[in-house]
């Protein structure tokens, strides 16, 4: 009894200083009040939205006789094994912070607690650092479902009831796998590491996409008869993941005719993987952590190190040494700099998804849909690049921490700091915004004028967007975090992400004009000219947008910079 309450104990003494340092950084924040409001109606937007989404899709689904109830199956399976697929990848990166390289592992492998309480209180926090977009995704998808099927208070206990070892599966997989390759890979190798994860990832996301083809859901009349697409509809996504049985086990408390199999199957594995993992922990923990505190070799003379002298050769010394640490702080960083690899398998799935639309039907109809689809494509695309720079632009002042006094103390201009990394930043995010816009046009064969016209304003979207990222994180830095993931969920997060958005929906707002122009007159005449006054209009206000929000926050970012004191 002794030993329980001692094991209940040591659990609770190791989860309540994370949770006293939120608590306590809420309350002395001044403007916790305004943020809880704005957060508020912000999340409330948000899932309004997605349950507007997913209700409509139901309502439609309900109304196909006979494969009605097929379709809302196959819906949830998808989008549960979609968040499968994150949350594995995501645990793998968190569980690699929480467990090997945060700052209190010191102490809390000296402390006289049991290896399984140690377990237990890093995966609760590897669960919720790496779960809770997840999480917070799935309540409005399923309310929805809740709403549209008018389930009673039993259906959400049980929702409640799934989604809890849904997400303590992949955390146990994820966590076991950074624990297996921290011993395999000497810690010198540890970016070599998270490459051969990622890649991994990269792979089973095409391979998994391309084996469900979900675009054949779209296009029936692609089967030879109705009974082999009632029969698609029928055959589950993924018996054998944990995604099938939470849709197993809510839909049938949905049609009335609840099966606990699928609910006893999802609890009993995730105890099981549970088990597994405290094995596995106690087992490898204490070499992989030793593993894990070796130093890099340094090396003298690599070729990135060459390569990076001679692009920066004709800078002022002081903005070479600060691009120079840059790119190798990034590239040191390998929670950063891995996910690039999954970057470049997302975009390719996003261009593969634009190229199955049922985009051709008549000829005029299909010269519209393909270029308002390019145009619109626009916003999209710049939402992903905006996203994108959430994770890795906007912590980029606060990741240099309790160092930000060395840095204003030292000979380099604050004005220097800011722009190094306002080109580091800009770069790589060039080269997945440009190939992601242009190879969209190229594979839809949109016109000229809405390649051109989408490529050069996506240009100009990324110097705003990166300028957003940079300034809000300059404006709302966190310098003692110890996971870098966490900086761009923080209130500074919210309000760029807001921003972007805006900004974005503006843009397109401004350029609609002479799109809407030069499509109608195609449509009227067939002579697909554009308006002058239109296009320089639009054009002329999307400019002075995009330059407004690239000045601006980069000017707020270095006065704040300027103004605090370290």
């Amino acid at each position: 009894m002794n030993g329980g309450v001692h094991h209940r104990a040591g659990l609770w003494w190791l989860l309540r200083p994370k949770i006293r340092t939120k608590v306590n950084r809420a309350k002395t924040d001044e403007g916790r009040l305004f943020k809880g409001l704005l957060l508020g109606f912000v999340g409330f937007f948000f899932w309004a939205l997605i349950f507007a989404v997913i209700f409509r899709m139901l309502m439609y689904f309900r109304g196909t006789q006979g494969i009605g109830d097929l379709l809302a199956g196959k819906l949830l399976g998808l989008a549960f094994l979609t968040f499968l697929m994150i949350l594995v990848l995501s645990n793998v990166i968190t569980a690699l912070s929480t467990f090997f390289l945060s700052e209190d592992l010191e102490f809390v492998v000296a402390a006289p607690v049991e290896a399984e309480t140690v377990y237990s209180a890093r995966l609760i926090e590897t669960i919720v650092d790496s779960s809770w977009m997840v999480a917070l995704l799935a309540i409005p998808l399923l309310a929805a479902y809740g709403a549209v099927y008018a389930a009673g208070p039993l259906y959400y206990l049980l929702a409640i009831g799934t989604v809890i070892p849904f997400l303590v599966i992949p955390a146990v997989i994820g966590s076991g796998v950074t624990l297996m390759l921290v011993n395999v890979f000497p810690a010198r190798r540890t970016r070599d590491m998270l490459a051969l994860v990622g890649l991994f990832a990269a792979a089973g996301v095409v391979v998994l996409f391309r084996f469900l083809r979900p675009e054949r859901l779209m296009s029936p009349e692609e089967f030879s008869s109705l009974v082999d697409f009632v029969a698609v509809l029928r055959t589950p996504t993924s018996a054998w993941l944990p995604s099938e049985w939470v849709a197993e086990a809510l839909l049938t408390q949905l049609n009335g005719r609840f099966e606990w199999f699928p609910l006893a199957f999802l609890w009993s594995t995730a105890a099981m993987c549970f088990v597994v993992g405290a094995w596995l922990h106690r087992r490898y923990f204490d070499a992989g952590f030793t593993r894990a505190q070796e130093g890099a070799e340094t090396k003298d003379g690599r070729p990135r190190s060459r390569a990076l002298e001679r692009a920066f050769s004709n800078t002022e010394p002081a903005t070479r040494a600060m691009l120079a640490k840059e790119f190798r702080v990034f590239f040191r960083d390998t929670t950063q700099w891995s996910q690039l690899i999954l970057l470049g398998v997302l975009v390719a799935v996003y261009v593969y998804n634009i190229t199955v639309l049922p985009l051709y039907t008549g000829e005029e109809v299909s010269f519209l849909l393909i270029n308002a689809v390019s145009f619109l494509n626009l916003g999209l695309a710049g939402f992903v690049v905006a996203a994108i720079a959430a994770r890795f632009v906007f912590p980029a002042m606060s990741i240099e921490g309790r160092m930000m006094w060395l840095l204003k103390s030292s000979p380099v201009d604050v004005r220097t700091i800011f722009w190094s990394k306002y080109r580091v930043g800009t770069f790589p995010l060039l080269l997945v915004a440009l190939p992601l816009i242009v190879g969209t046009n190229i594979v839809l064969d949109a016109t000229p004028f809405i390649l051109v016209l989408t490529s050069v304003t996506m240009i100009g979207v990324t110097f705003a967007l990166t300028a957003l990222a940079l300034g809000f994180g300059a404006l709302y830095p966190n310098y003692d975090t110890e996971n870098v993931a966490e900086i761009p969920t923080s209130f500074g997060g919210l309000l760029f992400m807001m921003a972007a958005v805006s900004y974005l929906a503006g843009v397109v707002i401004l350029e609609a004009w002479p799109v809407y122009a030069y499509l109608n007159s195609r449509v009227q005449d067939g002579t697909a000219e554009v308006g002058v006054t239109p296009l320089l209009l639009g054009v002329s206000g999307a400019a002075i947008l995009t330059i407004l929000a690239t000045w601006l926050p980069l000017r707020a970012g270095i006065q704040k910079i300027q103004s605090v004191e370290f």
